[in-house]
């Protein structure tokens, strides 16, 4: 558990492959602006859809079924606390206003994982946060998890908790909707629930949050989708976080050839894990609805 947060970056799933530097949508180059994307708002009188303010808490900015308002609030209440050793974590869905920390979080990482220098972060910040609020809009068909840490300070007798610091990330897909445009291969199915993006502040590192992002993914997954397969990738050379894929009890399923080296891609393997069946299903999967 330890050993697997040694890695920043668990898993890549950025559609703007960074080794391969290809851009899908127009920016201005002289206005990078980071500030949060803002969507309207929509009410309709139908008793089959409705989407407000206080409806959709995650301002994904369409129009929702009753179904996935439901999902939505599934998401919003989901909440995974284990305790720790130096401290307590939290892990919960990502709120709107989160989103500039956890995409700072995410560029840095990628920024590591590819060697790149400081100045960067800021321009895989810009790409990284029209993904991330790309990715907001396909809720409840995704999600993305943010940990938050709590140091515990020992004082005299008594134990004092400092402020709560954003510690790692973890993106899912639960089912085809969600499933992102752009997988690295080998390719898993995409109607079944993906883990994708985690991170963990280099910081925090060596405290198990890793291995807890990768729990509290299984937990929700288990209750947003009926399917028990759950895939994900890992690079070969990342020793630490195949360990504790392993642990985890995921199996390698595909394995890239040496060929994509040539795309100038480091090699994957495709990993697939089996979660027990929970007693009461979800009531709807929604990986049925494609439409």
């Amino acid at each position: 558990m330890a050993a697997a947060a040694s890695s920043t970056l668990f898993s890549l799933s950025f559609p703007f492959h960074p080794q391969i530097q290809t851009l899908s949508f127009p920016f201005s180059p002289t206005k990078p602006s980071l500030s949060p994307k803002l969507f309207s708002t929509f009410k309709l009188s139908s008793s089959h859809s409705s989407l407000t303010v206080s409806d959709d808490p995650f301002h994904t900015g369409r129009f929702l079924s009753n179904d996935e308002l439901r999902r939505l609030r599934l998401l919003e209440t989901f909440l995974y606390r284990p305790d720790l050793p130096s401290g307590s974590l939290s892990v919960r869905v990502m709120r709107p206003h989160e989103t500039d920390p956890t995409v700072l979080l995410l560029a840095e990482s990628f920024a590591e994982s590819m060697l790149l220098p400081q100045p960067y972060v800021k321009f895989l910040a810009f790409l990284v946060k029209q993904y991330l609020l790309d990715r907001r809009s396909l809720m409840p068909h995704t999600a993305t998890l943010v940990a938050f840490y709590t140091q515990t300070t020992a004082a005299g007798a008594d134990q004092e908790e400092e402020e709560a610091c954003l510690a790692g990330m973890v993106e899912l897909c639960f089912d085809k909707r969600g499933a992102n445009a752009s997988i690295p291969s080998p390719a898993p199915p995409r109607d079944k629930p993906y883990i994708c993006n985690m991170a963990v502040q280099k910081s925090l590192r060596r405290r198990g949050i890793g291995w807890h992002l990768l729990k509290a993914s299984e937990e929700l997954i288990s209750q947003m989708s009926s399917s028990r397969e759950v895939y994900l990738h890992c690079r070969i050379i990342d020793e630490a976080p195949f360990n504790m894929y392993t642990k985890a009890d995921y199996k390698i399923v595909k394995t890239d050839s040496i060929f994509v080296l040539l795309t100038l891609q480091r090699r994957k393997h495709l990993m697939c894990k089996k979660l027990p069946l929970l007693s009461t299903p979800p009531e709807t999967d929604l990986s049925v609805s494609d439409e």
